[in-house]
């Protein structure tokens, strides 16, 4: 072997040596981990109810008609009387909304007068006969009374003294059946008269009035259309009583609904001002739940104020019921509760706390609140905090209780940085790894 080729031996040699000590050294390297802190602060926080619903009237009044006809015409817009009864339209009680055709009720009408003069005639005609009848009364009690007297002189033969005793007593007879034939013509006049009434109130059918101040939320006619009155009165306006008043159906799941109570304290929004927030309070919880695929829901109404009108019937609100509120309570984010640090992470002196349950440190829950653990920066390492905490938005957890410090930053997440040597699609499962 020639002095060259040992030399060159001998420098591939250490070429690998060299190679193999970079990987020994810098290969094994774990990447360095920085966490991500959230300082734990004092502020308010709230426990919601999520539900959707939908904003109804709170009152309205479906206006029908009480009669069949054309509609021949509606009636003038208060605010603007050249305009027709429209959709939208704000009315007063008393407002004509529509009038339909009144040829028929009104030719009924004159019949039923006309019934009822006739039948007032007859009730004239029966007074002056009973009249009549007394008078002839008074005249054959005279004539039977000097009849009786004549008799025992036999001035008059039996037939006078018969005719007479017999006309005495038709005129008697004749009294009675005048007084029943005015009573009769008194009564046909009632009904005559109930008749009248009858036809001028269909008569005044006729004109659709509004019952209430509101607004015309639906018109459901057009002029020429025949409605028809039958076993159900047919719909021809949606009048909304007073929209400064809305109410919100919501839909609350069976889970939820023990939580709910009447003057609740409820927040929504519409899609309509997403940036807004409204306010309400619950007015009701209906008993009559419904079923759909399975889950049972209940219907709580809620009582919003709409004084300038922004909010709509029938629009979508999303609410929040707010179930319990603290105005100052120490916070962290809820994935601060939710961290857990790999076991090399965790400071030597609580490596051995690190592996036990959380509600089995302090002995379990305690005053109904559940137990948790945050975790705190130590050097290079992580220590815990055991804490009790209590409600939650979500987002953010109320710390009840434990060694744990307004200002303290609390770990929620770390984020790797290894100089770009390595890099990993962070939604890929992790292989374990022997450390």
């Amino acid at each position: 072997m020639s002095k060259y080729v040992t030399v060159r031996l001998v420098l591939v040699v250490c070429a690998a040596a060299g190679i193999s000590g970079y990987f020994y050294v810098f290969g094994h390297r774990e990447p360095k981990s920085k966490f991500r802190t959230v300082t734990a602060n004092k502020g308010e926080i709230s426990t919601t109810i999520h539900a959707t619903g939908t904003i109804e009237p709170e009152e309205v009044i479906d206006i029908g008609a009480q009669v069949a006809g054309m509609i021949q015409e509606f009636g003038r817009d208060p605010k603007n009387p050249e305009a027709p009864i429209d959709y939208g339209s704000h009315v007063e009680k008393g407002t004509i909304l529509a009038r339909i055709d009144e040829s028929l009720y009104r030719a009924a009408v004159k019949q039923a007068t006309y019934n009822m003069r006739q039948a007032e005639a007859n009730v004239r005609q029966a007074k002056a006969n009973l009249r009549a009848m007394k008078s002839k009364l008074i005249q054959t009690k005279r004539d039977w009374d000097r009849v009786q007297k004549l008799q025992p002189t036999k001035a008059l033969s039996e037939l006078d003294v018969d005719n007479a005793r017999n006309a005495f007593e038709t005129a008697e007879a004749g009294v009675p059946a005048g007084e029943a034939a005015v009573e009769a013509a008194e009564k046909s006049v009632d009904v005559y008269r109930a008749a009248l009434e009858t036809a001028q109130i269909n008569l005044n059918y006729c004109t659709i009035v509004s019952p209430v101040k509101g607004v015309i939320v639906d018109r459901r006619v057009n002029i020429g259309q025949t409605v028809v009155a039958s076993l159900s009165a047919p719909s021809l306006f949606l009048l909304a009583k007073d929209l400064t008043r809305l109410q919100i159906w919501a839909s609350v799941n069976e889970a939820d609904i023990g939580h709910i109570k009447p003057g609740q304290t409820v927040r929504f929004q519409v899609a309509a001002f997403p940036e807004e927030r409204f306010y309400g309070k619950v007015i009701q919880v209906r008993l009559n739940a419904a079923m759909n695929q399975n889950v049972v829901t209940y219907t709580v109404v809620v009582g919003t104020n709409n004084p300038d009108g922004r909010l709509l019937p029938y629009m979508t609100a999303t609410l929040d019921f707010e179930i319990e509120r603290r105005a100052s309570a120490l916070c962290v984010p809820s994935a601060a509760l939710r961290w857990e640090p790999a076991l090399q992470q965790v400071a030597p002196e609580f490596r051995t706390q690190a592996g036990t349950e959380t509600s089995s440190v302090e002995g379990g829950n305690k005053n109904n609140h559940i137990q948790g653990r945050v975790w705190v920066e130590d050097g290079q390492f992580v220590r815990p905090i055991n804490v009790r905490v209590g409600i939650s938005d979500g987002l953010m957890t109320e710390i009840v209780d434990g060694n744990l410090q307004e200002g303290t930053p609390v770990i929620v997440g770390e984020t790797t940085n290894d100089n770009g040597t390595n890099s990993s699609n962070p939604f890929a499962p992790k292989l374990p790894t022997n450390k």
